[in-house]
């Protein structure tokens, strides 16, 4: 090969010389550069989502180590039923907009459908009910949702209040 090398004029010496240095920047960035991009900015995206939820939960912390329940907490919990339980928690997260249905299972029950609801969000609901109202989820079922934005789920949930 070097043979041929020499044998070219000097203007194909430059003109393979080029194009073999195209090819081996091609070659650096379509197997070094591009992966360690695309997973540096899968990291600055799982990053962002961890430093939203860890902000989420900062108020959660406080209360827990001052020993303070939240305005509405077990004791007054018998006392709604639960559709306005689930209603009231629902607008104070702002998830209201994701419930299809509402329908009580029992006097102390509720079957609760979501569509396209933030999993974190729909997470943090429920703790709020339990910690709050003391309900529970009895059963349920989880699915991925119709769009493609990554973390909505379908839900359907059944609560119970412990008695």
């Amino acid at each position: 090969m070097k043979h041929w090398f020499e044998s070219l004029e000097s203007r194909e010496k430059l003109f393979v010389a080029l194009g073999a240095l195209i090819v081996v920047v091609a070659l650096i960035y379509g197997f070094i550069w591009a992966p360690l991009d695309k997973n540096h900015d899968s990291m600055v995206t799982s990053v962002d989502d961890w430093q939203r939820s860890l902000a989420e939960l900062r108020p959660l912390k406080g209360l827990a180590q001052s020993g303070n329940q939240p305005a509405g907490s077990t004791a007054t919990a018998g006392q709604q039923a639960p559709i306005i339980v689930v209603d009231q928690t629902l607008r104070s997260r702002g998830l209201e907009q994701y419930r299809r249905r509402s329908q009580p299972t029992s006097s102390n029950g509720i079957r609760v459908e979501f569509e396209n609801v933030a999993f974190d969000d729909l997470i943090l609901w429920l703790g709020d009910l339990s910690e709050q109202h003391a309900m529970h989820v009895q059963a349920g079922s989880l699915s991925t949702g119709s769009q493609p934005e990554r973390g909505r789920v379908n839900a359907t949930l059944t609560l119970e209040r412990a008695l």
